[in-house]
């Protein structure tokens, strides 16, 4: 679990390559596979040059908001006299997602390129990489990769002997799923609680220590360098459905499923050849009953809007559901949704800071509601307040943490009310009577 399988007709291995490959980890390793090529030629470029390839590209944030990155980039201004910040979101704490470790296990060096290239290209000398606390195999890799780099001159006050300053650090995190949250991330790793901030104002504007920030996403970095070297037309290439979606997108399978691991796949491609072809399908004897495309945060796919999809941002939305963080967690037909909600629900009410009402209300009394409905006390009344509380989270708070609780609920009990109100006037799990 975690490598990539065999490569098949639309399968294309660009960023997990050399996942794998223990010779890659090293600086002279990564080197003789084409790195720091791409970090060379963007110190010789004009900034503006580099975000406009990033634009022409098409690349999009990997890490669930899907915003093109080129353009992200062009709100910092290289040359207004203030220090500029560039932040690495490498806390992947999203359930069923576990692809960005994969990067910084294999591939480090190729985070720490493309954190280099963001960096110069927002006109930022320093760089935070937040990675998730409990990441201890990617941190020594991370880590060791940082200091190959400083040591070889890559990376300081005199990047590749360019007199230009790179400067990248690591900051570990302390195992708090909102610390994925970008104004969160900037707290924390400023020494204060994660709480998001209300914006505006964005952190293009007053970002880490009120200064301008841009915050992206492991697999969002790591892809820059490939750019760079092959151009935006070889990126542009990689697209399957919507022009609007491009490039290859790292997809973690989990769950009830013959393959689960960590796959790459051009942006477009069908998701039913994907779950049934690649990644082998239900087991033995089962049926798949429902599908989570981009993480738990995102809206339940039944078996038939999967197969009906094309993996790209677009594709994903049109079927009822959203690309997101690119977890895909798989139930099959032994699995109780009620209880599996449930899950969720707690997870997210866990890891609410608390700090909005309608989170931290809202969150906790939907887990009680859902944990109760399982054990065979619920009523019919449960479901419609469980609906209403799901609006009250949604759209309301600081940051996405109760729409993303809110978001598994109301597609679970509209696609799978059968399942709730069996478990109420059954008062116990469907289920367990079955296999009774």
């Amino acid at each position: 679990m975690g490598f990539p399988h065999a490569i098949h007709a639309r399968e294309e291995a660009v960023l997990s390559r050399h996942f794998g490959d223990a010779d890659a980890l090293s600086l002279d390793g990564w080197k003789k596979r084409g790195g720091y090529k791409a970090l060379e030629m963007a110190l010789a470029m004009e900034p503006a040059a580099i975000v406009n390839v990033l634009k022409d590209s098409g690349l999009r944030g990997r890490g669930g908001a899907g915003f093109p990155t080129g353009l992200k980039w062009s709100f910092m201004k290289p040359g207004d006299g203030k220090p500029h910040y560039l932040c690495c979101n490498a806390d992947e704490s999203e359930p069923g997602t576990f692809k960005d470790r994969e990067i910084m296990r294999w591939t480090p060096h190729a985070l720490v390129e493309g954190c280099a290239i963001g960096s110069y290209a927002i006109g930022a000398e320093t760089c935070y990489i937040y990675i998730r606390g409990e990441f201890s195999e990617p941190l020594r890799a991370v880590g060791n990769a940082l200091r190959e780099a400083y040591d070889a001159g890559v990376l300081g006050s005199n990047a590749m002997g360019t007199g230009k300053t790179v400067n990248i650090y690591i900051h570990k995190g302390a195992g708090a799923y909102i610390c994925g949250e970008e104004t969160a991330l900037m707290n924390s790793i400023e020494g204060r609680r994660g709480n998001p901030r209300i914006k505006p104002p964005f952190p293009a504007v007053a970002g880490l220590f009120g200064q301008p920030t841009t915050i992206n996403n492991v697999e969002t970095l790591a892809a820059v360098p490939q750019i760079l070297v092959n151009g935006a037309e070889w990126y542009k290439k990689f697209c399957l459905s919507n022009p609007k979606s491009t490039g290859t997108k790292l997809f973690s399978v989990c769950g009830n499923i013959a393959k689960p691991g960590n796959y790459e796949v051009v942006l477009g491609f069908p998701f039913k050849e994907f779950l049934y072809d690649m990644c082998g399908g239900p087991l033995p004897g089962r049926k798949f009953k429902a599908i989570v495309p981009g993480g738990a945060s995102v809206p339940i796919q039944t078996p038939e809007e999967a197969e009906a999809t094309l993996m790209d941002y677009e594709g994903f939305v049109a079927q009822g559901s959203m690309l997101g963080s690119g977890g895909v967690i798989v139930f099959d037909d032994t699995q109780c949704m009620v209880k599996l909600i449930g899950r969720f629900a707690r997870f997210f009410a866990h890891e609410s800071c608390a700090q909005c009402t309608q989170c931290r209300e809202g969150t906790a009394w939907v887990t009680k509601i859902l944990e109760r409905i399982e054990a065979g006390g619920g009523t019919m009344q449960d479901l419609d307040t469980l609906l209403e509380l799901s609006e009250n989270m949604t759209g309301k708070t600081i940051c996405v943490l109760s729409d993303s609780c809110a978001a598994p609920i109301v597609s679970g009990i509209k696609k799978f009310r059968h399942e709730f109100e069996a478990h109420i006037t059954g008062k116990q799990c469907p289920l367990r009577t079955a296999a009774a």
